[in-house]
């Protein structure tokens, strides 16, 4: 390689971060950077380096919470306020003083509208997944950017909907309560056949997790997807489900109002005795499921576009960095 295109070559960032939401972290790394993984002997939770069953690429490494002082890194990317807390504590003062990243995940989780972010700096910069979290969230001084979601699934799935039933993905929803949906989930399945999956659902009556590859098969075979999730930011499985083309059933609230048009790409409201009605239909006529599913999958193939979203990250971070 010459000199010029050495120079005209952009620079791959060594991006230390944890391991918070492994579908999010698998996306993440898509973005053509190198992306350090701080893990632990215990494997503690956001420690676990490379875990799981998710196939990681050649740009994803361990950095073992030992070494990282001694390690270099062009940037940190904090996802959750316990790392955020205990930066110069685990990274040392010369790493906590590194360009930085803080990916805001969730909505607020106290007041929906008065909450203050806790990062409240200048030379931080905010990343939330959603608009509607950037609009709930009080972030201070703290300069802000949205990245939506950007999804590439493990294995190729096509709604089919031969099965007459619903399809509800949400992990540990026992132990989540109210804001998850426990209630709204317990309400509909005695109404409507439902099938649910994921971490934990074996205490609800469910299979289980399903591994990340098997789970578009799982979810395009169902007539419907149901998200009963009140307030949380924008389910990946949601966007996952767009993307086979399974039309999308769920509650009117936080950035699903915003992304499903009522009737058009899929259905939402705020009634659950309105959305059990329109499941009922959906269930007989899997008609009108494929034409809401198609174009459900249309509109999330364009604005949840992966490289649209690499594109995006790219920006950010070549932002910090600069």
């Amino acid at each position: 390689m010459t000199a010029r295109a050495s120079l005209l070559r952009p620079q791959r960032l060594r991006v230390l971060t944890w391991h918070v939401h492994g579908n999010y972290l698998w996306y993440l790394t898509q973005v053509p950077h190198e992306f350090h993984l701080v893990a632990d002997p215990q494997r503690s939770p956001h420690h676990t380096g490379r875990s799981g069953t998710l196939p990681w690429g050649d740009n994803v490494h361990e950095a073992p919470l030992d070494r990282l002082r001694d390690m270099a890194f062009d940037l940190v990317l904090f996802q959750s306020r316990a790392e955020w807390d205990a930066a110069e504590r685990e990274l040392g003062a010369a790493h906590a003083r590194l360009p930085r990243i803080y990916l805001e995940h969730d909505p607020p989780q106290a007041h929906p509208t008065d909450t203050r972010h806790w990062v409240d700096r200048e030379d931080t910069l905010l990343v939330h997944v959603t608009p509607f979290n950037a609009l709930m969230w009080d972030a201070g001084r703290t300069p802000t950017r949205v990245i939506e979601h950007g999804v590439r699934l493990l294995a190729d799935a096509q709604h089919g909907g031969e099965r007459a039933s619903g399809i509800v993905v949400v992990n540990n929803l026992d132990r989540r309560g109210r804001r998850l949906g426990h209630d709204i989930y317990d309400q509909v399945r005695r109404e409507v056949p439902l099938e649910l999956v994921g971490m934990g659902s074996e205490r609800c009556g469910g299979e289980g997790e399903i591994a990340n590859d098997r789970l578009p098969a799982r979810v395009a075979a169902h007539r419907f997807f149901f998200n009963p999730i009140r307030y949380t930011s924008l389910g990946l499985a949601v966007i996952e489900a767009m993307m086979v083309g399974t039309p999308v059933v769920g509650l009117a609230t936080t950035e699903l109002a915003s992304v499903i048009r009522n009737g058009v790409d899929g259905i939402v409201d705020t009634r659950v005795d309105v959305l059990v009605t329109e499941m009922r239909q959906l269930l007989h006529d899997p008609d009108r499921a494929r034409e809401l599913g198609a174009a459900g999958q249309r509109m999330a193939r364009e604005r949840f576009h992966i490289d649209r979203f690499v594109a995006d990250w790219c920006a950010a971070l070549a932002e910090v960095t600069r």
